[in-house]
């Protein structure tokens, strides 16, 4: 499925270091991974305000569509957006794109299922009132599937 940028309200610059790029010059595959937590932080940050001190977050899965290779020179931004939340669990999808010219350009896509965490007992837990109540208002309610 194409993503639509038009669904999505956070964007984050990333900044890309010279220990990302591999021998042929392009941002090393695992790297990406890093660049979507990085972008997911902010989002919970920023557009959440989840409070992580208090309630944990830990990753269960994560998927990466590579479409187009990114350089050192490039200027990326990563969005994010909330696609399904459960009981627990919730998937995010994050963007990369590279800043052209003539628009922004889609490089890659990603999913990762993120599990509400209580690292006091080890155990998943079931997602907070407030930080779930702003994740749905922050990213629509008609843009969520709602498995709860």
């Amino acid at each position: 499925m194409a993503e639509k940028l038009a669904d999505y309200k956070f964007r984050t610059p990333i900044h890309i270091r010279f220990s990302d790029i591999d021998a042929v010059g392009h941002v090393n595959n695992a790297i990406y991974l890093t660049y979507f937590e990085i972008a997911r932080f902010n989002y919970w940050k920023h557009a959440i305000d989840w409070n992580l001190s208090e309630h944990g977050i830990i990753v269960g899965r994560s998927e990466v569509n590579y479409l187009k290779p990114i350089n050192l020179h490039d200027e990326i931004a990563c969005y994010v957006r909330v696609v399904r939340i459960g009981n627990s669990s919730f998937d995010v999808m994050q963007v990369l794109v590279r800043i052209t010219p003539h628009g922004e350009e889609i490089c890659t896509t990603g999913k990762t299922v993120c599990i509400s965490y209580d690292y006091t007992t080890n155990k998943s837990v079931s997602i907070p009132a407030r930080e779930r109540e702003q994740m749905i208002a922050y990213d629509e309610p008609r843009l969520i599937l709602n498995t709860n």
